[in-house]
């Protein structure tokens, strides 16, 4: 079992949701990340480009199959150290907490 160890950076209440939310899956898309969270795009790019700093985001742009314009989709994913950044912060949070009653 990893180590806990309390991330600033992941701590802030929406890019812990963030995290949450893109450590269930391998990608998601930017849309649906923003209406899952209710946030404006600016609101959202501004956490995920804290988040890309970090090493704990990745982007990737790609054309929509589903589109009929040029508009590209843009898919967002953790990274192996977000991951495990997320991992240890939710540890570090359980042993704040204390054991479950």
């Amino acid at each position: 079992m990893a180590d806990g160890r309390f991330d600033e950076t992941i701590h802030a209440p929406l890019r812990l949701r963030i995290c949450g939310l893109l450590r269930r899956v391998d990608r998601l898309d930017f849309a649906l990340l923003r209406d899952s969270l209710d946030v404006a795009d600016a609101t959202l790019s501004k956490h995920l480009k804290v988040l890309t700093a970090a090493g704990y985001v990745d982007s990737t742009k790609a054309a929509s199959a589903g589109r009929g314009d040029a508009r590209r989709v843009m898919w967002v994913s953790l990274t192996r150290e977000g991951r495990a950044a997320f991992d240890a912060h939710v540890l570090a949070l359980r042993a704040i907490a204390g054991p479950a009653d």
